[in-house]
């Protein structure tokens, strides 16, 4: 099934392994059909039948296609539950021993926060939203992200020659989302990722996402306005916090010359065009640095949104120096 194919019930840009095709283009329908049950998945093999294999199944032209045009594309059931169960379990302990001040001040972060945050230094003792350089805690962050299948891809989205910021740079982050009073990080506003480091010949680059919790408007989800990473979008001169840009820094990024037909929000406002993107527990995430995004407050206040995310990129990795505008709204 392409990813043109138009029939009910889509969820834009899914690509499930074992499964080939993809949902339909946002705003349309289409998809694969219902997941394999553990006992299918027997009575195949009992049958002969090939067991699905991630690395065959996964359909790289259509995943190429997609992401070309729209910015983004999902990856779904290519890590497995005990791989996530393991991250989930080692990625609580991180954030507990930051809590705990048994780890070192470098997984600690304020960084990203809301600045009112910042001004309640209580809260940053009672919860924690980020645990930076997760990789070098939770060993299962580093077994999805090196994952052959998973790099594969990434290789035929922005080039061959792949790197992973690592520990040399900013690293992988663990993000917990809550709404509550206690919480420092609850949405982030319109932005793009590039923005963040726009004096830096890193790019074309691309954000992966592991989502631990299922995304849904009960605890947040991802805003994503498809095909904007395709528009020459200008770095953050006018910005909700008053931060200055580099005199360094390229005056736009991304594929083309294309102005955008409108200017980019600075709080939260809604974009023309722009589409709710959810994901389920488990799925992996992977939308382009120059793509237009922006993350909903739940609405439960009940809930949490948890995820694992870290950025890869093509371009030269010694051009790579510390720098991050925040721009973004929080």
């Amino acid at each position: 099934m392409g990813s043109s194919v138009l029939t009910p019930f889509a969820e834009p840009g899914v690509f499930r392994a074992g499964a080939p095709g993809a949902a339909s283009a946002p705003g349309a329908a289409g998809g694969p059909g219902p997941e394999p049950t553990p006992a299918a998945d027997r009575a195949a093999e009992r049958a002969g039948v090939r067991a699905a294999n991630p690395a065959t199944d996964l359909d790289l032209d259509e995943i190429e296609a997609f992401y070309q045009q729209h910015g983004f594309v999902i990856l779904r059931d290519l890590l497995g539950e005990k791989l996530i169960a393991r991250m989930e379990q080692e990625c609580e302990a991180a954030q507990a021993g930051v809590l705990t001040g048994d780890l070192s001040a470098r997984y600690g972060s304020t960084q990203y926060l809301n600045d009112q945050y910042l001004d309640d230094a209580a809260k940053a003792e009672r919860f924690v939203n980020y645990v930076e350089h997760i990789q070098e805690l939770a060993p299962a962050v580093g077994e999805a992200a090196d994952g052959p299948v998973l790099t594969g891809v990434i290789r035929r989205l922005i080039g061959a020659r792949i790197w992973l910021s690592g520990s040399e740079q900013t690293g992988v982050v663990y993000q917990d989302a809550r709404p509550g009073r206690e919480s420092g990080y609850t949405r982030i506003g319109w932005h793009s990722d590039w923005q963040a480091m726009p004096s830096l010949d890193v790019w074309p680059g691309l954000a992966i996402t592991v989502h631990i919790d299922a995304t849904s408007p009960a605890n947040g989800f991802l805003r994503v306005v498809p095909g904007s990473h395709r528009w020459a979008t200008p770095a953050p001169y006018r910005n909700v916090n008053g931060v200055p840009v580099p005199a360094d820094a390229r005056p736009t990024g991304g594929y083309t010359d294309t102005a955008p037909p409108f200017e980019m929000p600075l709080g939260f406002e809604k974009v023309p065009g722009e589409i709710a993107v959810y994901a389920e527990r488990g799925d992996v995430l992977l939308h382009d640095g120059y793509l237009w995004h922006s993350a909903a407050r739940a609405t439960d206040d009940d809930t949490r949104r948890r995820h694992v995310r870290g950025s890869f990129f093509a371009g030269e990795q010694a051009a790579y120096r510390r720098q991050f505008i925040k721009n973004a709204a929080r």
